[in-house]
């Protein structure tokens, strides 16, 4: 009898051994939190020790996060605390009284506080608002122009980009019940309160890039903090090997981009059920639902700070899959992480030895164009001069599932061409993302630019033809005179083919890309839309480019622009059925017919445009 209660003994302490803090599942509703209680919280403040910190329970605010939402108001203490104020990267550490789990340390009193005033957001809204997982509809479609010009695709990504938005501010509508902080009311709480802020770790941006990344995410409640990822390239397959599960208290990470470059954000696991994990107790950007890697994370120190602590820490080993992104928490699934968008890049130049870059970045349609643009403008930057003048040819291709490639082609030159660039790789990213018409997915970006320290840029100065007239169903030499960078001048001829049924009087139209796409806009009065993504991705590839004069051989003969297609030099039968369907909004008329196009490849970025009128010798 006393070997049974000795052993049963040694199994009990060796099961509260392993049995990780915080395991107890037993949660206590914020109507039974008062004023004057005392509780525990746990958090890591160094590597992957969890250590406790005491919980002053000061009241409850209600309504101050929104309607029927609370918050826990209450002063922490122990550890770093008394210097350090509450710390970045704490937001999700749990706390419990009376071992009844009560919800996690998520809000700040802002900057420069003097005491560790913390707000802690009930469990069960936590649990409440991330439920199972969906798919996100995409959001209000970015408009884009047809015919595309590489210029029109910045636009779009800044359409897209400017969606995002700050933490939605508190309401004025607080009722606060307990004691008081320093006479200061619920309401003027209540509008002090901020999410804690979430440390973003950034590692491999560098100069004004990081500092954009820094400046851009720091209006949504993060810190920027240097750091790496372990592992290198994420993939769907990372699942965690002999890697232990994660605990309440456990520092946890939301991966953003990784492999050649790494970017995600850190904070703390709250609670623990099942396979399911919860954690911040504030959102990570709101999104809802989400495909984000959740990795572990190591703190490597605290940095203590008057303005705002944080927690300097590494992305670790991908566990799971963060699945919602709610006002009151981010929760995922241990397990396998999710499918990323896998980006080569080969950087080419003749300074030095061909580069090439692997990383891979979230598919969400507002991050991936994002990070993708930003992944791009940072290598260019990091290898290419930032100031003076450069050029990059950009090649590459964009595969996309059940639908042709997205192939890429084209010249950017000036002060600043790694804007362009990246612009004209994440623009048709963006709009695939967030079409109307169906779920896109991108299987994978293979890109090569090639770089150079020197203007390629040259301008069209002329125009003509040797004939004094044109003759119908024969071909016709056009010249034309284009000065490069240095003074040089060029001449390309190109045999226009006049058609046998051709009325005059004709025009013979020689633009570069973005003039040529702006009159055609002119042209019908109103932006094309595409009708499906087999016809976006079409545009795509058919989109003007820099590198390119375009020659274009206008009659005055009437057309319409139906479905998206345009439809040259229709007989009056077929315009007058059409004209019928204009009401429809599918049906646009065209005030004259392109009798061919001819498109010629050059070395440098043409602009400039020239019109010349020809005349057709009747006599054949």
């Amino acid at each position: 009898m006393r070997f049974r209660s000795r052993a049963l003994l040694a199994l009990f302490t060796s099961i509260l051994a392993i049995w990780p803090l915080g395991a107890v599942r037993t949660v206590m509703p914020v109507k039974e939190v008062k004023a004057g209680m005392e509780g525990i919280g746990r958090t890591v403040f160094t590597g992957n020790t969890l250590e406790e910190f005491k919980v002053h329970i000061l009241g409850v605010l209600e309504n101050v996060m929104g309607p029927s939402r609370s918050l826990i108001l209450a002063k922490l203490e122990g550890g770093p605390l008394a210097t350090t104020g509450v710390i970045a990267g704490m937001s999700g550490s749990p706390v419990y009284i009376d071992g009844r789990l009560v919800g996690a340390v998520s809000y700040s009193l802002g900057q420069f506080p003097r005491e560790a005033i913390a707000g802690i957001t009930p469990i069960d809204e936590m649990v409440d608002a991330t439920g199972l997982p969906e798919r996100r509809p995409t959001g209000t479609q970015a408009r884009l122009q047809l015919p595309i010009s590489s210029a029109s695709l910045a636009a779009v990504l800044q359409q897209t980009f400017g969606r995002n938005s700050a933490f939605a501010q508190s309401t004025a509508d607080v009722r606060f019940t307990g004691v008081g902080l320093d006479q200061m009311s619920g309401t003027q709480l209540g509008a002090l309160l901020r999410p804690i802020a979430t440390p973003l770790v950034m590692g491999g941006f560098g100069g004004d890039v990081a500092d954009l990344v820094a400046s851009g995410f720091s209006a949504s409640g993060f810190t920027a903090v240097s750091g790496t990822t372990a592992g290198g390239v994420v993939t769907a397959t990372s699942v965690p090997g002999a890697a232990p599960p994660l605990r309440p208290g456990d520092p946890i990470g939301v991966g953003l981009v990784s492999g050649d470059l790494a970017l995600g954000a850190t904070g703390t696991v709250t609670d623990v059920v099942g396979d399911r994990v919860y954690a911040f107790g504030h959102p990570f950007y709101n999104l809802g639902p989400t495909q984000f890697p959740m990795t572990q994370a190591f703190v490597h120190v605290v940095l203590p700070s008057l303005m705002s602590s944080s927690k300097l820490a590494s992305l670790g080993a991908i566990v799971g899959t963060i699945e919602q992104d709610r006002a009151t928490a981010i929760a995922g699934t241990l397990g396998a992480g999710p499918s990323m968008l896998p980006i080569r890049l080969a950087l080419e130049t003749d300074r030095g030895p061909r580069r090439e870059f692997k990383f891979s970045v979230v598919r969400d349609q507002l991050f991936t164009p994002l990070l993708t643009y930003l992944s791009v403008v940072n290598t260019l930057k990091s290898y290419e001069r930032e100031f003076g003048t450069s050029s990059f040819v950009v090649k590459g291709r964009a595969l996309v599932d059940q639908h042709d490639e997205i192939s890429f082609e084209d010249l950017f030159t000036g002060d600043s061409p790694s804007i362009g660039a990246a612009s004209y790789i994440a623009g048709p990213i963006a709009f695939l993302l967030t079409n109307d018409y169906e779920p896109v997915e991108i299987s994978k970006l293979d890109l090569t630019i090639v770089s150079s320290e020197s203007p390629r840029t040259a301008t069209l100065e002329r125009v003509w033809v040797d004939a004094p007239a044109v003759k119908r169903g024969r071909t016709v030499p056009v010249k034309m005179l284009v000065r490069n960078y240095r003074g040089d001048e060029v001449i390309h001829t190109v045999p226009v083919e006049v058609p046998v049924n051709a009325n005059g009087p004709l025009t013979l139209l020689v633009a570069d890309g973005g003039r040529l796409a702006q009159l055609e806009q002119r042209e019908t009065r109103q932006s094309q839309q595409a009708h499906g993504v087999a016809q976006l991705v079409k545009a795509f590839n058919k989109a003007r480019k820099n590198n390119r004069l375009y020659v274009r051989l206008i009659s005055a003969d009437q057309g319409a622009v139906v479905g998206g297609e345009p439809l040259a030099a229709l007989p009056p039968s077929v315009l007058a059925v059409l004209d019928g369907d204009r009401n429809g909004g599918t049906v646009l008329p065209l005030s004259s017919a392109t009798l061919g196009e001819w498109t010629i490849p050059t070395e440098y970025a043409i602009s400039g445009a020239k019109a010349l009128s020809l005349n057709l010798d009747d006599d054949n």
